[in-house]
């Protein structure tokens, strides 16, 4: 059976394509079918998304509506509690510093950790983050383990 994707186009032949920049005996020698002189008879030339010769483009008269929340997120790395049973022995702290160390999360972190409940966690650890989900702290408080929120 045949699907879209293997549809081929038989009623008309293929055109052949017309060959650029191969003399003025050719139709399309000199300056190629671009034109005279200006920016788009250059080579490497590309005409900006929404340009529209000068005149003010659309997309700046339309006023701007709504709001987003985007340019105020601060960026958060999630751990999992399977990665802290992985990489943490009993009796360790595991807070921004340790993590970094053992390249976990990256340098700057604006918006701290949060610990997911993915996984199982077996290590008796002190485990100081900015956020918790409530999955993880369920767990984290059934193995009473010692946490902090940090602010």
């Amino acid at each position: 059976m045949t699907n879209l994707a293997q549809l081929r186009n038989t009623s008309r032949p293929t055109k052949k394509s017309r060959r650029i920049g191969r003399g003025i005996g050719s139709k399309r020698g000199a300056t190629c079918g671009r034109g005279g002189n200006g920016d788009s008879s250059r080579q490497g030339y590309r005409k900006r998304f929404g340009y529209e010769g000068g005149q003010v483009p659309l997309y700046r008269k339309l006023p701007i509506r709504g709001f987003t929340r985007g340019r105020f997120v601060k960026a958060s790395a999630a751990i999992g509690l399977s990665t802290i049973e992985e990489h943490f022995k009993d009796g360790e702290i595991v807070n921004m510093t340790s993590l970094r160390e053992k390249k976990l999360i990256p340098r700057r972190l604006p918006g701290g950790i949060k610990i997911l409940a993915n996984g199982d966690l077996t290590r008796k650890v002190t485990i100081e983050a900015q956020a918790f989900s409530e999955a993880a702290l369920k767990k984290i408080q059934e193995k009473s383990i010692s946490y902090t929120i940090v602010a």
